[in-house]
Formats: C-alpha cells, sequence, structure tokens
C-alpha cells in the first residue's frame, strides 16, 4: 500500500493524491505540515530531509519528495499506457506538457496570484502586483486554451500526468476572487475534471484554512 505524507490542503499532495485516485491505488494518507507539524519531526526528516510535503512511501521502497518525481514515480510504476505512453516519443510529449504545467503555470499562479490573494491579508494586498501577476499568467493560459481547442485533454484524447500536473490548480484558479477572461475551452475542460470522482475528492477542497484575515 502506498503511504503519503501531506495535509489535504496542499496543492501539491492534491496532484499526487489525485493520481493516485485515477490510478486506482490503495493508499493511506497521513496530514502533515502547515497546522499539523510532523514535517519537522526527526522520523520525518529521515525521509524527506526538506521537511516538505508531500513524502511517498511505497512497501520498502525508498521515500520519495517531490510532487513532480513523485507523480512520474506512480506513472512509471502503475499508469497503463493512455496515462503514461511506453512509447518514448510518445511520453516525450506527455511530459512536456506536464513540464510546462509545472514550470510555466503553476509557478505563475501558486506565488504570484493565490499566495497574495489567499495568503496575504487584505490590508497588505497590493493590487498592482496582482494584476501584473494575473496578466503574465494570462499568456500562459493562453496557450492552455490554444491546446485545448484541439484535442480532449492537454496531451490528447486521455487524461494523462500532463492533466494532474495543470489542473490540480485549476479548481483554486476558477474559485478565487480574481478577474478571468472568458476562456469557453478551458472552463469546460475544468467542468469536465469536477466531474471525476477523483477530481472532486482530491483537488476540490477548501482553502479556507489558508486565508489570512486582518
Amino acid at each position: 500500500m502506498l503511504k503519503v505524507w501531506g495535509r489535504k490542503t496542499s496543492s501539491n499532495v492534491q496532484a499526487v493524491m489525485w493520481c493516485i485516485a485515477e490510478l486506482g491505488l490503495p493508499h493511506e494518507r497521513v496530514d502533515a505540515g502547515f497546522k499539523f507539524g510532523v514535517v519537522n519531526t526527526p522520523d520525518y526528516l529521515a525521509m524527506n530531509p526538506n521537511g516538505t510535503v508531500p513524502t511517498l512511501v511505497d512497501g520498502t521502497n525508498p521515500p520519495l519528495w517531490e510532487s513532480g518525481a513523485i507523480l512520474r514515480y506512480l506513472a512509471n510504476m502503475y499508469a497503463p499506457e493512455t496515462f503514461w505512453p511506453a512509447d518514448p516519443i510518445a511520453r516525450a510529449f506527455v511530459d512536456q506538457w506536464a513540464e510546462w504545467s509545472k514550470v510555466n503555470f503553476t509557478l505563475s499562479f501558486t506565488g504570484p496570484v493565490f499566495w497574495r490573494v489567499v495568503r496575504t491579508a487584505p490590508s497588505r494586498r497590493d493590487p498592482v502586483a496582482i494584476r501584473n501577476a494575473l496578466a503574465a499568467l494570462d499568456k500562459k493560459l493562453d496557450i492552455a486554451e490554444a491546446q485545448l481547442a484541439k484535442t480532449p485533454y492537454l496531451a490528447g484524447p486521455d487524461l494523462t500526468l500532463a492533466d494532474i500536473q495543470f489542473a490540480h490548480c485549476l479548481y483554486r484558479y476558477f474559485t478565487i476572487d480574481i478577474e478571468r477572461r472568458d476562456r469557453p475551452v478551458l472552463t469546460a475542460y475544468y467542468n469536465g475534471l469536477t466531474d471525476r470522482a477523483a477530481y472532486a475528492e482530491h483537488v476540490m477542497i477548501s482553502y479556507e484554512d489558508l486565508a489570512v484575515s486582518d
């Protein structure tokens, strides 16, 4: 059985848990990080010296940390070819979009937008910085809109690792208090994901506990 350490409100944990659920893998999750602590204990640091979440243990295998590495491990070990192709060229195409999602979309959204809107007290928010961050994010989402206009999922006709890396932040994007451009293709893609049981259970989670008030 897989064992995952990490709080359910962590976006990186959500990506890993969504992937596990989509692959139908038996698992246990242990709350860790933020208000739960655990990550600064000697036992945890022996598994993950960074003191971050998530950390994954699969049976007697060594612990794994860094969500991207965990996701690729799960895909390599357990995923069908529709999710993570065996053909090197097809896999590289999926991996390309997975990397794009993490480096271009997630990093442009989580710190510059989500943290400035949700994890910052209203009196300390910087509207100009938020507006500029949204303008930069919009350029990335324009790329996603164009790609999703060609194919049902980010890297083709089936849900893949690329979608896990991309869409685990879309719930937050579509529900926080920001101005969003009208993107009918992206919206339809997101709405389709909300009908997936695994997405609803592991990604559509309230982030109220993370909000900072004055």
